[in-house]
């Protein structure tokens, strides 16, 4: 539930930031939407959120529209940059389970991103976790998927719908 709470402040911020005065372009609203996440959102979720969205937007640049493909690279950026700053990779039961699929498949198809981070998430229930919160319960994270896992899906399938 703290997850959740905390990713609902933060995106309803975001929410609110955008209706007032929304950027003109994807790789400006994406590096606001970021800069509201690290602002707003408790615990390491605002930066490792905000990060994904600021170093998405950034390698974006200014462009008015915004090819698949160089959305693609882009999120690979940000997806490496949460990665970096958390110190994570793929298996330690974090939100990088699903990202890191993701940023493969988008590649391929927006479906595709969507569908590989919704298995890289439901993937992590077997894992035990060694990174963020959840590493503290040892073998007890076992058999529960991981929260942040299942919030990137939840974003990737929003950001492909």
């Amino acid at each position: 539930a703290d997850h959740g709470s905390n990713l609902q402040r933060g995106f309803t911020a975001v929410t609110e930031v955008l209706e007032k005065d929304a950027p003109a372009t994807p790789g400006a609203v994406l590096t606001l939407a970021g800069r509201q996440l690290i602002s707003t959102v408790g615990g390491a979720s605002g930066p490792l959120y905000g990060t994904l969205l600021r170093r998405t937007g950034k390698a974006l640049g200014d462009a008015d529209e915004v090819t698949r493909d160089q959305l693609a690279q882009a999120f690979a950026a940000g997806v490496a940059a949460v990665g970096q700053l958390g110190g994570s990779q793929a298996g330690d039961k974090t939100m990088l389970d699903a990202l890191l699929p993701a940023a493969e498949a988008l590649a391929t198809s927006f479906d595709g991103a969507a569908n590989a981070a919704r298995a890289g998430a439901e993937a992590t229930v077997p894992l035990q976790a060694r990174k963020g919160r959840a590493s503290y319960l040892g073998e007890r994270s076992i058999g529960h998927q991981d929260p942040g896992a299942t919030s990137s899906a939840l974003l990737v399938e929003a950001l492909a719908a």
